[in-house]
């Protein structure tokens, strides 16, 4: 598969040094689009397709980015950067563009540390659970939307059943993290057999 490894220097910036940096990984975004996203790739995934059209761009870093109390090792944006002050946006803007000579689509991060030691069949999924987060936008009746010249209209997509069946049936419930839904799911029910997403508010939300 001949994956790329993110710098040594990232990977252990405990003794490089190099503590919070962000670097480039345009081999990598390469290597992402010709296995998952091309239609011949060698695990292309047809879940994609609609990034055939989009611009990655890809970094390492070595900056932790815990959150309650959870290791964070992989992120998917929507460019450009939305959420903070004209300044901050017009510094994000700049950095992102001097980094790729253009401006992507969809920015991911990977935190080096961890994915120098992940094996092959991991790093394929975490690389996918952050492709399952950049969709396409749908329209009120459910089809993609496009804008006027005729491309994917992207945005960022949260954790749904679509992600999680794609992710298991390439890598396993591990690595979509509901080996215990699964489990429960194969057990005979404690209480009994139940619908109840019609009385439940969140659930008649999504429907409605």
């Amino acid at each position: 598969m001949g994956r790329p490894y993110p710098p040594e220097d990232l990977s252990r910036p405990e003794f490089s040094g190099k503590l919070d940096r962000f670097e480039p990984a345009p081999d990598l975004a390469a290597w992402i689009v010709r296995t998952f996203i091309d239609a011949d790739g060698e695990l292309y995934n047809p879940d994609h397709a609609h990034l055939q059209q989009a611009n990655l761009g890809v970094l390492w870093t070595s900056a932790d980015n815990s959150r309650n109390m959870r290791m964070v090792i992989g992120q998917a944006e929507l460019m450009p950067p939305m959420a903070m002050g004209k300044w901050q946006r017009g510094r994000a803007t700049q950095q992102i563009e001097d980094w790729f000579d253009t401006f992507p689509d969809f920015l991911l991060t990977f935190l080096a540390p961890a994915a120098a030691g992940m094996d092959d069949p991991s790093f394929c999924a975490l690389v996918e659970h952050e492709l399952y987060h950049c969709g396409q936008e749908r329209d009120a009746y459910g089809a993609p939307k496009f804008t006027q010249d005729g491309l994917p209209k992207f945005g960022i997509r949260g954790h749904d059943v679509e992600e999680f069946v794609g992710v298991v049936a390439r890598y396993g419930a591990g690595a979509a993290g509901v080996t215990e839904m699964i489990q429960a799911a194969q057990r005979r029910p404690s209480v009994g057999l139940a619908q109840i997403a019609g009385a439940c508010g969140t659930c008649s939300l999504k429907v409605a």
